[in-house]
């Protein structure tokens, strides 16, 4: 199988005939073999009869039932468990992304050699509401990961087939797919400009809410990236800055009421003094940070995956 087409969807029962016979159209000059795999994550309408109808009628056509919405990383994940092409093409089933893009970005794959080409909707038909934050979304996203992508936020991408199977998308990491993938060693990764249309049917299925939740699947992607298998860098180091900068404050202010003691010049007492308590609770706050670190270590060391690493190639 050379390409497979993941499309997952939510009440879109309108627009996926018209979506599967763009795609035909648009794969079959290509000559190469393909599937388009749809994944309905408990839609309420007539999408999977649509879907069934589809695989009755055309035999490159899959689909796949959630019975109940378990949010699109979940379906993607299902997606991509059973694609069997070399190059997995994810796009949205609105008809926003647009089919035409297809050969491209699997030229990309197959030709250029990229492990991953992530879609970047340059001109976009949404409303500000989405928008403006989306901008200050992706802007925190290149920041904190390091990948000089401009749009993570687009459902179309295209993959190297390994690269799908060597990830877990959960939660709403589906956002975060170029980081996991280059977290796990695939680090050849591209950009397209790619064509974005205005919603044909329905609305949208995301609200606002989205990027508070992607920052915070941010943070944590971020997190496990660096500090996965080695908890106690972060908080074990943390902890001992906090300790010390209490430590030495008590230190001073020992210091400095021996100091006056001892030139019989009157000074409060310590216990009535702010700092004193500030570097008291810093000192408490960096002991708790070290056995948090110390305990997540624990953790990690027993993990049974704490030795699973990415091998690309053996010789013998």
């Amino acid at each position: 199988m050379n390409l497979s087409i993941v499309v997952p969807l939510f009440n879109e029962e309108e627009s996926l005939t018209e979506l599967y016979k763009w795609v035909r159209g648009v794969l079959t000059p290509l000559n190469i073999s393909f599937e388009v795999i749809f994944v309905d994550d408990g839609s309420n309408d007539g999408s999977w009869q649509v879907i069934e109808d589809l695989s009755v009628a055309n035999q490159e056509v899959k689909g796949i039932k959630f019975r109940r919405n378990y949010g699109k990383s979940a379906a993607l994940y299902s997606g991509f468990e059973a694609a069997e092409g070399d190059v997995v093409i994810t796009m949205d089933a609105d008809l926003q992304d647009n089919p035409n893009e297809l050969p491209e970005l699997y030229r990309m794959i197959i030709e250029d050699g990229y492990d991953l080409v992530s879609g970047w909707k340059k001109k976009r038909y949404d409303p500000l509401g989405k928008t403006i934050p989306s901008k200050l979304f992706n802007r925190t996203a290149r920041y904190i990961s390091g990948i000089k992508l401009h749009d993570f936020n687009c459902g179309l991408k295209a993959y190297r087939k390994d690269v799908v199977k060597s990830i877990e998308v959960y939660g709403e990491m589906h956002r975060y797919i170029p980081i996991l993938a280059k977290r796990n060693g695939f680090s050849k990764i591209g950009e397209k400009v790619v064509i974005h249309r205005e919603r044909q049917y329905g609305v949208s299925k995301f609200g606002i809410e989205r990027f508070l939740k992607g920052f915070l699947d941010l943070l944590s992607v971020t997190f496990i990236s660096k500090f996965g298998k080695r908890p106690m860098h972060l908080f074990g180091g943390l902890g001992i800055f906090m300790f010390l900068i209490g430590f030495l404050s008590s230190l001073y202010l020992g210091a400095h009421k021996l100091y006056s003691v001892y030139h019989q010049i009157r000074e409060p007492l310590l216990t009535s003094s702010a700092y004193f308590y500030i570097a008291l609770t810093s000192m408490v706050i960096g002991t708790q940070l070290f056995v948090a670190g110390f305990l997540a270590e624990l953790v990690s060391r027993n993990n049974p995956e704490r030795n699973k690493y990415q091998i690309e190639k053996r010789v013998k």
